[in-house]
């Protein structure tokens, strides 16, 4: 079987660029993947079709970053964690999420799942990638 492939990455980043947070629809069940792969997770369809994310989240998880897994080129984020986000649209993913700090991470973590929403991020350099604000 062969399957016609697109620049998925390409694509993704130039759609940030423009603003949008594109992640890929299956035309078989409705499932969305964000970030955007080929193939879906849930059913297995090799067919999919881009979709722009409405933004909207919950954070299900958090945890704070430790030494080793802190990152330089986020300082520019201000107070931030890790944690799970569900996305409106039912994806679940691994993400950064901006207004978490140790001294509200207790009162959040008693609160959740808490509203949040996907922003676009410039790293160093240009580079944009989808970060998450709460909504508090």
């Amino acid at each position: 079987m062969s399957i016609k492939l697109e620049k998925v990455v390409q694509k993704f980043y130039e759609s940030l660029d423009e603003g949008k947070m594109m992640g890929r629809k299956c035309s078989a069940c409705g499932n969305v993947e964000f970030p955007p792969v080929y193939a879906c997770n849930k059913c297995g369809n090799y067919e999919t079709e881009w979709y722009e994310i409405s933004g909207k989240a919950k954070v299900h998880s958090i945890v704070l970053p430790a030494a080793l897994s802190s990152k330089p080129e986020y300082k520019k984020l201000g107070k931030y964690a890790y944690g799970e986000v569900e996305l409106e649209e039912g994806t679940r993913l691994n993400a950064v999420i901006r207004g978490i700090s140790k001294k509200n991470r207790a009162e959040l973590t008693a609160k959740l799942p808490v509203d949040c929403h996907a922003s676009i991020f410039e790293r160093e350099g240009g580079f944009k990638t989808v970060v998450f604000d709460l909504d508090e």
